[in-house]
């Protein structure tokens, strides 16, 4: 089994940072993309931004300049620093990663549960 636990989300003003984190743990033979995606209330599941295996990253590009994605390969550990908070970026955030377990010749896609972020005054 494989989980993705997601970490750091709350309350803060708009102009305020916050930095998600997201380990995931279990049966882990190799991991490709790793990234997160986000949906507000009312709204559709978007990608906010991914982190390849070999360090390239795409962002959405409502968040282009203010998030940051990062990964710590050796703690299978994927990060958002979210910078320049607007109340546009109120959403629960979800983590998502490609993984292949031991004993498997596919990457499956795997989810945590979500992290609400809210931005407001």
């Amino acid at each position: 089994q494989v989980q993705l636990v997601e970490s750091g989300g709350g309350l803060v003003q708009p102009g305020g940072s916050l930095r998600l984190s997201c380990a995931a743990s279990g049966s882990i033979f190799s991991i490709n993309t790793m990234g997160w995606y986000r949906q507000a209330p009312g709204k559709q599941r978007e990608l906010v931004a991914v982190n390849g295996s070999g360090g390239s990253t795409h962002y959405a590009d409502s968040v282009k300049g203010r998030f940051t994605i990062s990964r710590d390969n050796a703690k299978n550990t994927v990060y958002l620093q979210m910078n320049s908070l607007k109340p546009e970026d109120t959403a629960v955030y979800y983590c998502y990663a490609q993984i292949k377990t031991y004993g498997s010749t596919l990457y499956l896609s795997y989810w945590g549960k979500g992290t609400l972020v809210t931005v407001s005054s």
